[in-house]
């Protein structure tokens, strides 16, 4: 029996060692990418006076850490975002690990001030597109993402700019595939050479 309570004692001690009194959970602990697994190259993430700062070739960075054992379904994620000049990134979810290429599963919310893709920050890639753009590049800024059933809402500094509920989506491809609302991990993304981005403060809600 005694045991038995130890076991329960460090079990909440390492929920709760991650857990704030809010709810938020970190997702990174600004030392290192323990908990993040990057694919193709990964010299292009690095961690800088407790920032992830992405330079470098394609790559992206999957979280496979102990929080929920790494799956989400509904969800609140939130991060501070700092982007260069031209830069590009992206924050995926309900994805899943893997070796090369743009991730097949999940959806991506785009990262993007003023790189020539047209789609900005905020969008739900090529399904909601956010054509305005609210941030300016070199400041920090916070990317909300929320996911409750399939109705999806992203907000900037606070500021709602898209919402997507996926079956009301009358216009949606017939070979979207696995980019579907379903359940998954996250990942940053590090999208070209010349793209240099920040992040900081990533955290996760875990939603009823």
């Amino acid at each position: 029996m005694k045991k038995l309570l130890v076991i329960l004692f460090l079990l909440s001690f390492s929920f709760h060692s991650f857990a704030q009194k809010d709810g938020w959970i970190s997702l990174f602990n600004g030392k290192n990418l323990d908990g993040w697994k990057v694919s193709e190259n990964p010299s292009s993430f690095i961690v800088v006076d407790g920032e992830i700062k992405i330079d470098g070739p394609r790559a992206h960075a999957f979280y496979v850490g102990d929080v929920n054992n790494g799956e989400f379904k509904d969800f609140e994620f939130i991060a501070e975002v700092k982007t260069m000049p031209k830069a590009n990134s992206g924050i995926f979810f309900h994805t899943a690990y893997q070796e090369s290429g743009w991730p097949n599963k999940g959806y991506e919310v785009q990262v993007n001030q003023t790189h020539s893709d047209w789609r900005k920050t905020g969008s739900l890639y090529s399904f909601n597109d956010v054509k305005e753009v609210y941030v300016k590049d070199g400041e920090w800024y916070t990317e909300h993402i929320i996911v409750k059933g399939d109705h999806v809402t992203v907000k900037i500094n606070g500021k709602t700019v898209m919402e997507y509920i996926e079956s009301e989506d009358k216009n949606r491809p017939a070979n979207a595939g696995e980019k579907k609302i379903d359940k998954g991990t996250f990942a940053l993304q590090a999208h070209d050479p010349e793209s240099v981005i920040y992040y900081r403060n990533i955290k996760v809600k875990i939603l009823d």
